[in-house]
């Protein structure tokens, strides 16, 4: 059974159905994300560090959702912004959204289901 998450965007937000199991993957997948943030932000060394793989989460299901975030050009996780792709037959949308509001909103959905 899947209930209704809900993102909020930078300018609205979207909700749609989805399963607890999917939602723990983007969870997963966004917790190394904020771990290869944390590791730029927290560099000491005088060079620019290696640059990070970019996150490219993607989920079919009843819609298709894709999230991308490229860790490089955000100065920490807390101000990393993520763009958001969902679609299904009908309807294409695509936003930004604040990464630090995507994994509460992540949480709050978790903690429903």
């Amino acid at each position: 059974m899947s209930i209704p998450l809900t993102l909020n965007l930078l300018q609205g937000s979207v909700s749609f159905r989805f399963t607890p199991e999917a939602a723990q993957g983007i969870k997963a997948e966004i917790d190394m994300l904020m771990a290869s943030m944390r590791a730029i932000a927290g560099s000491s060394a005088p060079s620019r560090p290696a640059p990070k793989k970019p996150m490219e989460y993607q989920h079919t299901g009843d819609i298709f959702l894709e999230i991308f975030c490229n860790p490089n050009i955000y100065p920490s996780p807390f101000a990393a912004k993520v763009l958001i792709t969902l679609r299904d037959e009908r309807i294409r949308l695509t936003s930004e959204a604040e990464l630090p509001r995507l994994l509460e909103d992540l949480d709050n959905y978790l903690a429903q289901a």
